[in-house]
């Protein structure tokens, strides 16, 4: 099975007010377990930072 991109820009800025990545909406734990995670948590995950994104913007 082919492994989902991570959605990193590469910006990685953790400031925010809730510990989230300003590029990406990751965690810092989310990022370091992106490979590992299996394809069900991926989109789970997925779906998760577009909300968080979202509020964000």
């Amino acid at each position: 099975m082919k492994k989902q991109k991570s959605p990193c820009i590469d910006v990685c800025d953790f400031s925010g007010p809730k510990g989230w990545c300003l590029g990406c909406g990751r965690t810092r734990e989310e990022c370091q377990q992106w490979n590992k995670m299996k394809p069900y948590a991926l989109n789970n995950l997925r779906k998760a930072l577009k909300k968080r994104m979202s509020v964000n913007e």
